[in-house]
């Protein structure tokens, strides 16, 4: 590998390399970046491969990479570079992270060893403006001690993906026409425009940011004369044709980035930016994947400008982050850099679970049970839901099991059958653990009833009797443990304290298929139980699928009829019921699945002890084997770890899928706040700020596991 200074003479290379290149966009183009020539001393880098010769140099076709940055000789700092909004490492869309981390090792060491250079700022590329957004570099920078230094962040709307057009802003953008506001895209050199423009951005931001623009009019013609395709000026005139506002938009490949937007106080009062803004989101760039509407660089983004205001109030925007990072140029750092390397060409790829692979192994009995049910004709409540619901009531021990569309469904079906049989009213409270996933808790308010969370405790992360019965009132009714993770409650206690209290005690099973508390399958142990049979779940449909199991038959009428409509007999509606109903193709697949799902269980339960004898990282929480196996089915094999994202990083970049379960407590999401409130869950909070789900499958081997657990054991921060 060969590194070379840029200079003008290869200005040419340059560009045609960033067209080529997987982030190219105008900015990286030398005409936009030497317009920063005289605030700037650039030391960007031109990397080739190591065939390089003097014949072929000025050519492209051995040229790799490309490194914009500028030299602080008083800081002895390279940064990549201070006049870009962005610009880490330029590359191909095909380049591999053990690539990537070659490059940046040898662009590092130049830097260090050839300028002196004792401290290096990056700026990663942001993934909206990659054609394959991997973002290979934020692995060569951990190996080389980086330091996240600063955050901005964006908030970007997916075009494809916005908010109502047809209502947002109407009103304000309404008033705008009705006022005689129109919209004008400045054309190129019309600078009389531009600079009426530019005297009403200058006088928003003297006024009320205490700022001014980083160009001034003059320097923005200039700009705009160079790149008359991606930068342009849109304004808003009102009746008499003066500018009351506008924005410049720098547009690339995919994304279109608002800049100095502002509108006079007559703009303000008409809505000439709400004008604006739908039409530049509803139209103008619709065929973009994402509109940009940047970061607040005001007194180190504290303040807010007035495009973020705008885009804050509803454009269904999502945050991109603008990082930087330092790195320490440290010479025995960087030379370990490439330690490790000829180990990650031939490592392991170990998802997290590979439904086809699993499909693959019930084959070819699968695809025959399907293809008989296809060929019956009879697709809803035929012979397959009935015989599964057989055997599922033979496997769980339960006298009734009923089939319904999904383990949502299931849960509400129960709830809302037994308000009906027991006369609860919409006050009633249902005790249910602050770490489950949401559907839980939808559940119990689809059913009319109000749930009441409480912590569960950290040494198996169920609740137990003790917080349960802090949080009895005369208005609970019920009692819904989780069995999450796949482990089952201790649910002797919770049984007692429910009937000391005349309470229905009521399992969500749906990450517990197979599991026995004390000989008695999970979902069968309290009153009723509810089964999810999502495809990911231990026992898992093609599709969605859920299950009530209960000993009531009772209940088990009238969830049945509930399910179908409310309905016993075709046409006959006894109660307000839904259409929740699990087909006959599923109904077969579960069919095909079950004889094998103790099997399946003890697989998981000896990768689940493979982990916890092997790793030994005392940065990781190890979830506990319970004293009796059977008691956990590992639907999650669950650790945890204070630098969570940090090391959910680092194994995606050992080719290791990890999932999250859960990212955001019930009573965190914004659906729920109402609901919540400000209450606080701390020990619920930590469990979902630190839980990462490692890979644990019927499928996974132990050469698999044991590749992570070595993964896990250099894990350092």
């Amino acid at each position: 590998m060969k590194i070379l200074p840029y200079s003008v003479n290869k200005k040419e290379v340059w560009n045609a390399f960033v067209e080529e290149s997987k982030q190219g966009t105008f900015l990286l183009d030398r005409n936009f970046m030497d317009y920063h020539a005289d605030r700037f001393f650039d030391c960007s880098v031109l990397v080739y491969s190591d065939d390089i010769d003097d014949v072929n140099i000025d050519s492209a076709d051995n040229l790799i990479a490309l490194f914009p940055a500028n030299w602080v000789q008083e800081e002895k700092t390279v940064y990549s570079h201070q006049g870009l909004t962005y610009g880490g490492l330029i590359t191909k869309p095909d380049v591999t992270q053990v690539e990537v981390l070659k490059i940046l090792q040898k662009v590092f060491m130049y830097y260090e060893g050839y300028l002196g250079a004792r401290i290096l700022v990056y700026k990663p590329i942001p993934y909206i403006y990659s054609s394959v957004p991997n973002h290979e570099d934020l692995y060569a920078l951990f190996r080389a001690g980086g330091q996240l230094c600063s955050r901005g962040v964006s908030t970007t709307v997916s075009v494809q993906h916005p908010l109502n057009m047809r209502t947002l802003r109407i009103r304000q953008a309404k008033k705008a026409l009705e006022n005689g506001f129109y919209i004008e895209r400045v054309k190129d050199g019309e600078d009389t425009c531009l600079r009426e423009y530019w005297a009403v951005l200058e006088t928003v931001l003297r006024e009320v940011h205490n700022t001014k623009p980083v160009h001034t009019s003059d320097e923005m013609s200039l700009l705009m004369g160079r790149f008359p395709r991606q930068i342009r000026l849109f304004v808003v005139k009102n009746a008499e044709a003066r500018v009351v506002a506008g924005t410049v938009v720098f547009e690339t490949n995919t994304v279109a980035h608002i800049q100095y937007i502002a509108s006079s106080a007559e703009g303000k009062k008409y809505g000439a930016l709400d004008l604006l803004m739908r039409h530049l989101c509803g139209e103008r760039y619709k065929d973009k994947e994402f509109i940009d509407f940047g970061i607040s660089t005001e007194n180190g983004g504290r303040y807010l400008n007035e495009g973020l205001i705008f885009q804050k109030e509803g454009f269904g925007g999502r945050s991109v982050c603008y990082d930087t990072y330092k790195v320490e140029l440290q010479r025995d750092v960087l030379h370990k850099m490439h330690e490790g390397l000829e180990e990650m060409g031939t490592r392991m790829m170990v998802k997290f679970l590979d439904l086809k692979a699993l499909s693959q192994s019930f084959e070819p009995v699968l695809s025959n049970n399907m293809l008989r049910v296809i060929k019956s004709g009879w697709y809803l409540l035929g012979s397959e839901n009935k015989q599964f619901e057989e055997n599922w009531c033979k496997y769980v021990g339960s006298q009734h099991a009923v089939l319904c569309a999904n383990g949502l469904d299931a849960l509400k079906l129960i709830l809302r059958a037994y308000k009906k049989i027991y006369s609860w009213s919409d006050d009633n409270e249902v005790i249910v653990p602050a770490n489950t996933y949401i559907a839980t808790v939808l559940a119990i308010r689809e059913a009319g009833l109000k749930p009441v969370l409480v912590e569960p405790q950290m040494s198996d992360y169920n609740i137990h009797a003790e917080q349960c019965k802090r949080a009895i009132t005369d208005k609970t009714c019920a009692i819904l443990p989780v069995h999450l993770y796949g482990r089952v409650c201790d649910m002797d206690e919770i049984l007692s304290l429910a009937r000391e209290h005349n309470l229905c005690v009521i399992e969500d099973a749906a990450q517990a298929h197979g599991a026995i508390y004390k000989g008695r399958r999970a979902g069968h142990i309290g009153d009723a139980g509810a089964f999810s049979f999502y495809p990911g779940k231990n026992l898992g449909a093609l599709g969605d699928a859920g299950c009530v199991v209960t000993d009531d038959k009772q209940l088990a009428d009238m969830v049945r009829s509930m399910a179908n409509y409310g309905s016993r007999e075709k046409y006959v509606n006894e109660y307000e019921g839904v259409n929740s109903r699990t087909d006959e193709l599923q109904a077969a697949v579960l069919n095909v699945k079950l004889p094998r799902l103790d099997a399946d269980n003890a697989h998981r339960r000896k990768i689940a002890q493979r982990y916890i004898n092997g790793i030994k990282n005392p940065m990781i929480v190890l979830p506990q084997m319970p004293e009796d196996e059977m008691e956990a089915v590992w639907h999650v094999f669950p650790i945890r770890c204070a630098e969570r994202n940090s090391l959910q990083t680092y194994l995606k970049e050992a080719s290791v899928e990890t999932l999250i379960h859960y990212p955001i407590p019930p009573h965190m999401q914004e659906a729920l706040k109402e609901l919540f409130g400000n209450v606080s869950f701390p020990i619920t909070q930590r469990i979902h700020n630190e839980e990462l789900s490692l890979p644990i499958s019927p499928i996974m081997t132990v050469e698999e596991a044991d590749y992570v657990i070595d993964l896990l054991n250099k894990f350092v921060v």
